[in-house]
């Protein structure tokens, strides 16, 4: 936008907001186009929010939503960033059933494992799937050799289309889990939140939107939108 523009939005004089641009320019804020004398936004933002970003204790944002997320269903909420080709348990919150599932802070996942595999690669780019499904080894129903690629379309596009994805006993027998994506503020993916547990199946459709409601807010509180991420043709 030119100055004028941006004054008349703002509602200040030409003048004063002549001199508000000039010192975030100096400081990389805002850039100015010397040919249409037109402002943006200046690269200083991105070091800006990457000092914000720092400064975020994901387990912090994570924990009242995943202790709800418990209350709710009884069961075990978790929440795992993802680092290369491992999901890390950062923050759990377990459930209120003697029975259930014991898995502490900091244990690894596969990246493609189970529901939260599902959930991350159903919501990735064509070429990035293409890139994580071309490998030899995948752990979507457990043991490679047990893969299913018919299935495991199928499971994808479902969970495209509800937001989460399940896991009926594939990685252990008797262990269910359920798991939705959360998105950062560049709209990557940043991990999933799992509710695992030894409910029945048939509970899964129950708690599966919970899951993906769980997700969305705190994507949103990461400056994530799950509503506005790539919502394209699965790319297998």
């Amino acid at each position: 936008m030119n100055l004028t523009n941006i004054c008349k939005e703002v509602g200040i004089h030409n003048s004063k907001g002549y001199s508000i641009l000039m010192t975030l320019k100096r400081f990389g804020l805002v850039e100015r186009d010397p040919v249409s004398k037109t402002y943006s936004l200046g690269v200083g933002l991105a070091h800006l929010g990457r000092r914000a970003l720092e400064g975020i204790d994901l387990k912090d944002i994570a924990t009242p939503y995943l202790t709800e997320l418990a209350r709710k269903t009884g069961e075990t909420a978790l929440f795992g960033i993802l680092n290369a080709e491992q999901l890390f348990v950062i923050a759990k919150q377990e459930g209120t059933h003697r029975i259930g599932v014991n898995i502490g802070l900091g244990h690894r996942f596969h990246m493609t494992a189970g529901a939260h595999g599902k959930a991350i690669v159903a919501f990735m780019s064509p070429a990035e799937q293409k890139r994580v499904l071309g490998r030899k080894k995948l752990y979507f129903y457990g043991d490679p050799s047990r893969l299913d690629m018919e299935r495991l379309r199928s499971d994808l596009a479902l969970c495209r289309k509800r937001g989460f994805a399940e896991d009926a006993g594939d990685l252990q027998p008797g262990v269910n889990a359920v798991s939705s994506p959360v998105f950062g503020a560049d709209s990557a993916i940043v991990g999933c939140i799992i509710l695992i547990g030894t409910y029945p199946i048939d509970r899964m459709k129950e708690f599966g939107p919970l899951v993906a409601d769980t997700a969305k807010r705190v994507s949103e509180d990461l400056g994530g939108d799950m509503d506005n991420t790539f919502v394209g043709g699965l790319g297998l």
